[in-house]
């Protein structure tokens, strides 16, 4: 979309999302549901799901996430000022993850988990970090 052309409304249905796996995070899958492609100016809003067993790699990534926990329970970790915290999320929780934030995500129960992940519209670099 270029900029002179008009933003336009989108309405996109459920089973018009398409899901892919998530490189390097077996048991994860991503779906877009919002983004630059569909005239969103500022962000992109995914919908990831983190099949029971599935762990996510500590990483780190280039620009902010916000996200709203859909359903199931599982973990979060986090890297801060003093050290590393796991915390268990689940159904109406919310996370803020800072650009740069070494984090990752581990799915210890029976049930899938499902969040939603808003990020700023750009390049986003993804790099595994240390144990």
């Amino acid at each position: 979309m270029s900029e002179t052309e008009p933003q336009r409304p989108l309405v996109r249905r459920a089973e018009d999302v398409t899901y892919e796996d998530v490189d390097a995070a077996e048991g994860m899958r991503k779906g877009v549901l919002v983004s630059a492609a569909d005239g969103a100016p500022h962000f992109a809003i995914r919908r990831f799901t983190l099949a029971p067993g599935a762990h996510v790699p500590k990483h780190t990534n280039e620009v902010e996430h916000e996200q709203y926990v859909l359903a199931g329970e599982y973990t979060v970790g986090l890297r801060t000022d003093s050290g590393e915290e796991e915390h268990v999320v689940s159904a109406g929780d919310s996370l803020l993850i800072p650009a740069g934030t070494v984090h990752w995500y581990r799915n210890d129960g029976d049930e899938e988990g499902a969040f939603l992940c808003a990020v700023p519209n750009g390049d986003d670099a993804i790099e595994l970090a240390e144990e």
